[in-house]
């Protein structure tokens, strides 16, 4: 896949994420001590970099983005509302294309 088409891929995902609604209850919510909105609020910040800077991070910003990944890899298997489960994996999937297109560079 060329870089522009997972920009494109991922801002699509982003725009997803942006107009979903966050469950609310996982507002104070901790799995493992993972904050689920700050996994929330680091992986978008991430994500949006990404896309805004036309496909790069970082370094410190990579190193948040993948112990983001862990951690949703880590959580996402605890949530049992079906509405945070979506919203977590996509925000996964949008982590793991980014890392991915990141990798491939």
């Amino acid at each position: 896949m060329i870089r522009s088409e997972q920009i494109q891929n991922a801002a699509h995902l982003w725009q997803e994420h942006r107009d979903a609604e966050f469950p609310a209850n996982l507002r104070g919510v901790e799995f493992e001590g993972i904050d689920m909105v700050l996994l929330d609020a680091d992986t978008a910040g991430c994500a949006y970099t990404w896309i805004n800077n036309g496909g790069t991070l970082d370094p410190q910003r990579r190193r948040i983005l993948q112990t983001c990944a862990e951690d949703l890899d880590r959580s996402i298997p605890q949530i049992s509302d079906p509405s945070g489960h979506r919203y977590y994996q996509r925000l996964r999937q949008l982590a793991l294309l980014i890392s991915d297109a990141l990798d491939a560079k």
